[in-house]
């Protein structure tokens, strides 16, 4: 039956990407709120619960101490040991995932409708009577510290991190996620319960559930699983002041290959040129095969394999980024094509024909998000945490569509900063060198 149970969670979990996405908003009698797609065809739900400020809360000597936190949820809850967890999620066959990044730290789950109950009770249990077991600690940060030593043989990973240290100075987004070997090897147990306290709490929980439940019985999960939770957590951090100076910063690195990590300041998704800013970067290196980037660095000279820009929106910071690699004697050409392609967008926009093949990619694309309960539920939550109205997903394309040639052009013209940009090059690249004071 089990198995079966599991089989029915693999195979059901979607709406339909065509289908109509409506969403109910649903307050419990405690006041907590979350947003709902009811879909009763299956007997299944997806639950998407974040906490704002993720391991940005942590405290500038235990960094590190969210993550490890959020990583020992699932190792084991109130008379529960981690394999005894474990067993009781297999036997219900419910699905939880606990994540931590700089912005929140994520809970999902996945039930099904008659193991609601239970289910929910497992996961309170979770979140809020963790065991914090001294085995399972020192097991979990073995696990961490692995991969903290692997990310530092990583070039993506150094590129980042410096790239990183170089845009938010003190600010918390300057940190590492997963903390520094130092600073996880001296976590304490009491330093994971001070870490649990900051985070969890009702002032900055969003929730979104999608499936086989009415808003009802919505409500009173809400009240079971989080019914105890602290009203108000750490306070959060201050907007991050993002300084990133023109130039070149090279972390030499033993390999044949230069990998690349360029930026600049970007632009807020609740700006209201966001769409024209979303329109001009998949021209520029969005992803397509028909960016300029990938024409110009690939195609046309054969520079790398793939050359990508991208706009990350955070709660605290906006930057607009890009990647590449190329070997190392050939990465310093590569570097000059990109500024030239954003000096040359930043001068005179785009093509009609590019904002109308960009338009059509951008608003054929977005359906294809709603693949699974789950996917849609994660949906509902950032919608939440971003201040979207909840008719977004009805107007988005709408709003794609509006952008006009002048607005790109207009946008182009302020957000791309081509004197500005800076490149973290990791590698032993030739012809590059640090440009002073950086």
């Amino acid at each position: 039956m089990r198995l079966l149970y599991a089989l029915v969670l693999t195979l059901f979990t979607a709406l339909s990407a065509q289908a109509d996405v409506d969403i109910k908003s649903v307050t419990s009698q405690g006041g907590i709120t979350a947003w709902l797609v009811e879909e009763p065809s299956i007997p299944f739900v997806a639950l998407q619960i974040r906490f704002r400020g993720g391991a940005s809360l942590d405290d500038p000597d235990k960094r590190g101490a969210i993550n490890l936190m959020t990583a020992l949820l699932e190792e084991g809850a109130a008379d529960m040991d981690a394999r005894a967890f474990s067993r009781a999620q297999e036997e219900l066959a419910s699905s939880f995932g606990f994540d931590a990044s700089r912005d929140e730290v994520s809970i999902s789950a996945r039930f099904l409708t008659e193991n609601q109950n239970a289910s929910v009770a497992l996961l309170r249990a979770a979140l809020q009577q963790p065991r914090f077991d001294e085995d399972a600690i020192e097991r979990v940060r073995g696990q961490v510290l692995s991969i903290i030593q692997s990310n530092q043989k990583d070039p993506d990973e150094i590129a980042g991190e410096t790239f990183n240290k170089i845009a938010f100075g003190d600010h918390p987004y300057a940190h590492n996620v997963n903390g520094t070997t130092e600073s996880v090897t001296a976590l304490t147990r009491e330093d994971l319960l001070a870490a649990h306290e900051n985070v969890f709490a009702l002032d900055r929980i969003y929730v979104g559930a999608v499936g086989d439940i009415t808003p009802q019985a919505l409500g009173k999960l809400l009240d079971d699983l989080l019914g105890g939770v602290p009203a108000t957590g750490a306070p959060m951090p201050a907007e991050a002041e993002v300084t990133i100076p023109p130039g070149v910063t090279v972390v030499d690195f033993p390999t044949p290959q230069s990998v690349a990590l360029f930026g600049q300041k970007g632009i807020s998704q609740s700006d209201p040129d966001f769409f024209a800013a979303l329109i001009l970067n998949q021209i520029i290196g969005g992803g397509s095969f028909e960016s300029r980037l990938m024409n110009e660095v690939r195609e046309k000279r054969g520079l790398t394999y793939g050359v990508y820009s991208y706009l990350v929106t955070r709660d605290l910071a906006n930057v607009y980024l890009g990647s590449v690699s190329s070997s190392n004697d050939r990465i310093a050409e590569a570097i000059a094509v990109i500024r030239d392609e954003w000096a040359k967008a930043a001068e005179n926009g785009v093509t009609p024909e590019e904002l109308e093949a960009a338009k059509t990619y951008v608003t054929g694309a977005y359906p294809l998000r709603f693949d699974g309960n789950g996917p849609i539920a994660n949906i509902l939550v950032g919608m939440q945490m971003l201040g979207l109205p909840i008719d977004y997903i009805q107007t988005r394309n709408d709003k794609v569509d509006a952008v006009t040639l002048d607005d790109v052009k207009r946008v182009a013209a302020m957000l791309l900063e081509p004197e500005n940009l800076h490149f973290v090059v990791v590698g032993q690249p030739e012809g590059l060198e640090t440009t002073a004071g950086n």
